[in-house]
């Protein structure tokens, strides 16, 4: 009796091993981002003890980690019902509160699990920590005073350092030095473990130490090589480094670990942040042919399109317009769905491409409200519409918001658009016969072109662009203004660079003979010299040709 005793027992003790080892693999395959593969471990331990809290909660974790609250929520809530004095399902559904701005009652589920796990369940304590880390709505001293009463009482079980870093951290992102320690104590209590060695490769990247942030990374590697974070983490340090290929060929390396569809939506938007939209593209109508309905495919499908442009494809900007409208479609139904600015910039920019400017305009606005750092990016896209729309006094005055009172603020290319701005305005006026207006617009011109020439002094369009704007302020030529601007170009033109300036050298050309050949500084040798300068680049250039027919020609 006693034999059989011993071999029940051992046999109960063997199969909750055995079981809780498949839950820590459930478990790891989740913190590995494998969430579908954890998924599918997770609904089979469900099977097998459908009434058991863990199971229920560590599931719902899985949902967590990938941004799905309500199906998080949903599984704290099966296990609560199930379970009811298991702690961990009552943080679990404090920490949904929690993330969606509902402190109180946040803080009644939290107090409920504390209770039940009588302020001695250490991992209760941690998953608190945690929301109050991990959220925007940080509460991190409340973190902190969790973690150390976590600490003094499990002082050798190593997560509670790995997030007391994280809360140091947060707190002081100046001082890494701090969140350093906790990193490393983590590793010298679970040395199997990269998890702590990533987090201090992701600080020193913060702090742009990339070489020694790539040295954890491979550590990470080292450590465990099935940890498919560590490949993620080194493939946005070389994004960073503008290292395109190693970049893609660690991301590779994070998908042979974790070949989810999760995962490659993640790839798809790192090949767009890496700038390779046409390959974007391909993995996204890849991942929607194979039935892969996600709204964030849609989002990225039109911000590739957007930026392929039509060159490549002449129905680019028809298809990223599709492919965003069906994102906006798609996210309408999603209560409380977070947009970010990028999502109307790229509205507005597919808008613009396809012939509705001013719902394109408005799209950009909402931009800018959104995220005020991209107000000055994002009115140059505005002002791009205007100039495309010809409504040069609105892109005017875009560029005038962009300056805010300080030249400084305005770049090469923003001179140059500025001054183009105001110099198809001034021919606008001209058409209207207001001449004084006219005549104000192509000094404003002239004065953006030579703020774009003190910029950049051997940029010869700033040059080109100068006698364009004071051509129309002395139109008889009997000041002789664009002159010295058209020689103080042709002088800055490259051999290599005169093929893609050759109508703006033709211009200067036809412009000097004429002021040599007719106006007061005659000069017909010089005139015919420029003339069959024009005739070397233009043989059949009828205004050259005809001053050669011409009494002053022969």
């Amino acid at each position: 009796m006693k034999t059989k005793l011993i071999l029940l027992t051992t046999a109960i003790v063997s199969s909750t091993v055995s079981f809780s080892q498949t839950l820590q693999e459930a478990i790891t395959k989740s913190e590995n981002e494998r969430y579908q593969a954890a998924a599918a471990d997770f609904r089979s331990l469900i099977s097998k003890e459908a009434s058991k809290g863990d199971n229920y909660f560590y599931y719902g974790e899985n949902f967590f980690k990938k941004g799905d609250l309500d199906s998080a929520n949903m599984y704290y809530q099966k296990g609560v019902e199930l379970n009811a004095t298991y702690p961990l399902n009552y943080v679990g559904l404090g920490k949904v509160l929690w993330y969606k701005g509902k402190s109180a009652d946040a803080k009644t589920q939290f107090f409920k699990a504390a209770t039940l796990g009588a302020n001695k369940n250490t991992e209760v304590m941690r998953k608190t920590a945690e929301a109050y880390i991990n959220s925007e709505n940080k509460n991190l001293d409340e973190a902190i005073t969790i973690l150390n009463a976590a600490i003094k009482i499990e002082p050798k079980n190593a997560d509670n350092y790995l997030l007391m870093g994280d809360a140091l951290l947060e707190k002081n992102p100046t001082e890494g030095g701090p969140a350093i320690k906790q990193y490393d104590k983590f590793t010298e209590l679970n040395p199997k473990s990269p998890k702590g060695i990533l987090r201090a490769g992701k600080l020193y990247q913060r702090g742009r130490n990339y070489q020694l942030a790539l040295d954890l990374y491979k550590k990470a590697e080292t450590i465990d090589p099935t940890y498919a974070p560590a490949y993620r983490e080194k493939a946005e340090l070389y994004h960073m480094a503008g290292q395109k290929a190693n970049a893609v060929e660690s991301y590779k390396k994070y998908l042979e670990l974790n070949n989810s569809d999760e995962a490659r939506e993640r790839y798809s938007a790192f090949i767009f942040n890496n700038k390779q939209y046409a390959e974007a593209i391909s993995e996204i109508e890849k991942l929607q042919s194979g039935g892969n309905s996600s709204l964030y495919l849609d989002r990225y499908l039109g911000y590739s399109y957007a930026e392929l442009g039509n060159k490549t494809d002449t129905m680019a900007y028809k298809k990223g317009l599709n492919a965003i409208n069906k994102f906006f479609e798609k996210s309408s139904k999603v209560p409380n769905f977070k947009y970010v600015a990028t999502d109307y910039k790229y509205k507005g920019m597919l808008l613009s491409k396809t012939g509705q400017d001013s719902v394109g305009v408005a799209e950009l606005e909402k931009a800018i409200i959104l995220d005020s750092k991209m107000t000055n990016d994002l009115l140059r896209e505005i002002a791009k519409v205007h100039m495309k729309s010809k409504k040069y006094d609105k892109a005017i005055s875009t560029f005038e918001k962009i300056m805010a009172g300080d030249p400084k603020n305005l770049t090469a290319q923003d001179w140059y658009e500025f001054g183009r701005a105001y110099y198809y305005n001034g021919g606008a006026k001209q058409r209207e016969k207001k001449d004084m207006e006219a005549t104000e617009s192509f000094v404003k011109a002239d004065t953006c072109f030579s703020k774009l020439s003190q910029v950049s002094p051997t940029y010869s369009i700033a040059y080109f662009w100068r006698g364009k704007a004071n051509v129309q302020q002395d139109l008889k030529d009997e000041k002789g203004l664009a002159k010295p601007h058209y020689e103080k170009a042709i002088s800055l033109v490259k051999p290599e660079e005169k093929a893609s300036v050759k109508s703006n050298i033709i211009e200067a050309y036809l412009y000097l003979g004429s002021h040599y050949a007719f106006s007061k500084e005659k000069d017909l040798a010089k005139a015919k010299e420029y003339f069959n300068l024009v005739k070397e680049l233009d043989p059949a250039n009828k205004a050259a040709n005809d001053f050669f027919k011409s009494p002053a020609g022969k």
